[in-house]
């Protein structure tokens, strides 16, 4: 061996030893961090086939509504279908009539695999109606559905082993219904008490009733999964068991940690078990956490001592994007969808009024009707924030507008923040909205002397900052900030969502024009201002 090979063997060996030493350190296979997904997707519902996990969840008075995601890790997730394009054709959902089903639509959905189908149930105060979906690929969608009366609060759908549907619902005290073999309807008679007080395990001033039921069978035992918050305390999940559904059942405090609550429990297919959980996290929303769990006396037991870990033994998350966000240029192959699945409209789109074909590499939005305010006009198309930091911008070509449009790009809850072009008397103007107080103030102005303009919203959530600023750019490069600050707020009962972009046209004097995006991107960095 000559020196020069002896030294690069050498070399070789230096560098092998060091990254086996520095492995613990970060440089080996990256593990999975919690929360899992940092952005708004609540009330969780998970199952596996094979190896592919399914999980729904709430997105209310967004339509499509009821997004189903699937993954292979439990940790890299995408959107596969809907479950509806529209929940009901009424004039809450479509912003009719100056109502709107902000905070409610649908909610806490179930799904399920049974016999070869995938079931989804949810319930919606909107039109108190009971909705159950199935299809026989996820993926494909094409899902038909049912629906009857009444709405069955927070509802978990369970097939027996001799193939009985039944339906655990209420808060506190929980209740069970047998449904029809069909699953049309219920079956009269079956009504009555499952457990009296589902929140006694968590102890006796309690604020938040138990509710979100979900159940499980595992080796003979019924498992069922709640939530509750005990007055002065935090979110906690309680399981009751059963040998039947006809009990007596017996239950638990399974964990009381950083409010991670509601969810239940999924199996891997190398044996392992994982509790999915959520967390109420300000204005981002409520994300998703995983929490290891083990088996103790035929009882769950979840966490790590107790406590939910930061860090996972499961693969690294690549992001959300494109699974669950992405970017979007609005070039439209043959045969592809009008729009991807990662977008969703602010309750049921007017769709003669949308177009990403009338002019190629853009979404129009065309006015059809007056609106004295945003949150009641049609046809904002939205995708979510994310966490811990994450922005958006846009093109928006304004030559189209007419006398008292308004158009742009929002950070959209019940105390939304708006960047745009609105037209005036024939002149263009930039603007900055800001719903901070509840009553839609514009913050500052500026005439603009060209038809197109860029606009970007940077949304920190690090810590709960919960600040969003707004931006325009007149060549994409230079970004100047314009308005103030928005504190962003989850509001509960009001919108009862994590903050979402979305680009907006609506009218206020004349109908008949329109805007036009050039494209919408996102991204998980805040560039700020360049000027």
């Amino acid at each position: 061996m000559n020196h020069f090979s002896y030294n690069l063997s050498r070399l070789s060996m230096q560098v092998i030893i060091c990254m086996f030493l520095m492995a613990p350190f970060g440089l080996a296979a990256q593990k999975a961090q919690n929360p899992v997904i940092h952005a708004d997707v609540p009330d969780l519902s998970m199952t596996r086939v094979g190896d592919t996990y399914y999980l729904s969840s709430t997105t209310m008075h967004m339509a499509p509504g009821v997004p189903i995601m699937t993954s292979k890790d439990l940790i890299n997730w995408e959107i596969a279908s809907y479950c509806y394009d529209i929940l009901d054709d009424v004039d809450a959902l479509n912003l009719v009539d100056g109502k709107s089903t902000y905070g409610r639509g649908s909610w806490a959905s179930s799904i399920r695999h049974h016999n070869g189908l995938f079931y989804v149930s949810t319930f919606a105060q909107t039109t108190n109606k009971t909705y159950i979906y199935t299809t026989d690929d996820v993926k494909k969608g094409n899902w038909k559905k049912i629906s009857f009366s009444p709405a069955y609060h927070d509802h978990t759908l369970f097939f027996d082993d001799d193939d009985k549907a039944y339906l655990i619902w209420g808060a506190g005290k929980l209740r069970i219904i047998q449904l029809k073999p069909d699953l049309t309807g219920v079956i009269e008679g079956t009504d009555r008490v499952l457990i009296e007080n589902a929140s006694a395990p968590a102890g006796e001033r309690i604020g938040l009733q138990s509710e979100g039921s979900q159940l499980f069978k595992v080796n003979g035992y019924y498992y069922l999964y709640n939530i509750t918050w005990p007055a002065g305390g935090m979110r906690t999940v309680v399981i009751h068991r059963a040998t039947s559904l006809n009990g007596p059942w017996e239950g638990r405090v399974a964990l009381q940690d950083k409010g991670v609550a509601q969810g239940g429990m999924v199996s891997t297919p190398d044996g392992r078990w994982f509790a999915y959980l959520f967390r109420d996290f300000g204005s981002v929303g409520r994300i998703p956490y995983w929490v290891p769990m083990t088996w103790e006396d035929g009882w769950p037991v979840l966490g790590v001592n107790g406590k939910v870990p930061d860090e996972l033994d499961l693969p690294a998350s690549k992001g959300l994007k494109p699974g669950i966000v992405n970017d979007d240029e609005f070039t439209r192959k043959k045969g592809e969808p009008a729009l991807p699945l990662v977008w969703q409209w602010n309750h049921n789109p007017d769709n003669n009024l949308w177009s990403v074909s009338e002019r190629k590499g853009y979404l129009r939005l065309k006015t059809g009707r007056l609106d004295k305010d945003f949150l009641h006009a049609r046809n904002t198309l939205t995708q979510r924030t994310f966490g811990p930091v994450s922005s958006a911008n846009t093109l928006l070509d304004a030559s189209k507008l007419k006398d008292g449009d308004v158009a742009g790009l929002v950070a959209l809850q019940r105390k939304f923040g708006q960047v745009g072009v609105k037209k005036e008397n024939g002149n263009l103007y930039l603007f900055m909205t800001s719903n901070q107080t509840d009553t839609p103030t514009e913050i500052e102005r500026l005439p603009l002397n060209q038809k197109k303009v860029y606009l970007k919203v940077d949304c920190d959530f690090t810590d709960r900052r919960d600040i969003a600023t707004f931006y325009y750019s007149l060549n994409g490069k230079t970004w100047k900030a314009i308005g103030n600050q928005l504190k962003m707020q989850y509001t509960l009962m009001e919108h009862f969502m994590g903050y979402r972009f979305g680009l907006f046209n609506y009218a206020t004097q004349q109908t008949g024009g329109w805007a036009d995006f050039d494209y919408f991107h996102i991204n998980d960095t805040l560039t700020g201002a360049t000027n």
